[in-house]
């Protein structure tokens, strides 16, 4: 049974091999996305550069090489976009096409150290008093919890806990899970909202639409756990849509888009001119706790960060904030 898979895998087209492992592995949709796009770049690049198509098995660490200096040099771009695109590769020789690349003397990227922008506690007032719907409420969890907007778009009905009042942040970045306050003002707002998500599970039951997706392998070991109420996501989408990997039409949670049009329109209404996006949001939560005297490594531990110096960040914003360095012309 094992060979014959692996002779299927061997006929398929490397692209179709490239997702067929990222799925077995278990990476999420996005990180395909991402990863097959490096790997089309890749090729394209060369194919461009020796006047032919050249299969990826006939290059290697030499050509990876090339390829990562070219982004650094010629595209300008950040480490962070270099680094994605020497993960895919490494993945696609690695996992793929079983190549050890070795060790890479590609020119890197620099790493620009950018303070993010942040927004002060009248201007996230302002923001909020102007959210409104579904994707409205999700812009206040953001703030209020801190959250990535992946995280807060992927919340289950079970993730909330109303009566302990926590969220819980399932496989968060880095695949870690975390438990965060939940704010207190957002209780009332949820329970309605849930009560009208309710109906929404009890109408897709009766129309028979198939249940949510689930994790992993989980919906093997658990099959009714996709129609449960607990499972069910805090904010799904109004409209089904069907799933690129499985092919299944299904509800899924809201979608990115609609978090980003809910913050133009209420930063338009508010007035607010910075550039205002989901993750400003997060850097104005860790930013405002720090006004508030709230230690590093609390902070440190509800944002999720691996490392104490992502975090530190947020005091020298707070320190400019606070007021605690003025200019000598405020003097004469």
């Amino acid at each position: 049974m094992r060979v014959i898979k692996e002779v299927k895998l061997f006929t398929m087209k490397l692209e179709d091999q490239l997702r067929h492992t990222l799925r077995v592995k278990h990476y999420s949709l996005k990180t395909e996305e991402n990863y097959v796009g490096w790997y089309k770049r890749y090729v394209l690049w060369h194919k461009e550069r020796a006047g032919h198509a050249v299969h990826p098995a006939d290059m290697g660490a030499a050509e990876v090489e090339a390829f990562l200096t070219h982004l650094a040099v010629n595209r300008g771009v950040a480490a962070v976009t270099q680094n994605q695109a020497l993960n895919a590769l490494v993945f696609l020789y690695r996992e793929v096409l079983q190549v050890d690349l070795g060790d890479f003397n590609a020119l890197r990227a620099r790493h620009h150290k950018r303070l993010p922008v942040v927004l002060t506690q009248e201007e996230v007032a302002a923001l909020l008093k102007g959210v409104a719907g579904e994707a409205g409420l999700v812009v206040k969890l953001l703030y209020g919890c801190g959250l990535r907007v992946a995280e807060g778009l992927s919340l289950r009905m079970k993730d909330v806990d109303m009566k302990g009042g926590t969220v819980s942040v399932r496989s968060g970045k880095g695949d870690k899970d975390r438990v965060i306050p939940l704010p207190k003002t957002l209780l009332q707002p949820l329970r309605e909202h849930r009560d009208r998500a309710r109906l929404q599970h009890e109408a897709d039951r009766k129309a028979g639409l198939p249940g949510v997706a689930l994790p992993g392998a989980f919906e093997t070991k658990h099959p009714g756990a996709a129609v449960s109420w607990e499972w069910f996501w805090l904010c799904p989408s109004p409209s089904l849509s069907t799933d690129p990997r499985s092919g299944v039409t299904r509800r899924h949670h809201l979608h990115e888009i609609n978090i980003s049009r809910e913050l133009a329109r209420a930063c338009k209404l508010a007035g607010i001119e910075k550039r205002v996006t989901a993750h400003v949001l997060r850097h104005s939560y860790a930013t405002h706790l720090i006004l508030r005297g709230v230690d590093i490594r609390s902070i440190q531990e509800l944002l999720g960060h691996a490392d104490v110096r992502t975090t530190e960040i947020y005091t020298k914003l707070a320190k400019a904030m606070r007021g605690e360095i003025t200019s000598p012309l405020d003097d004469l």
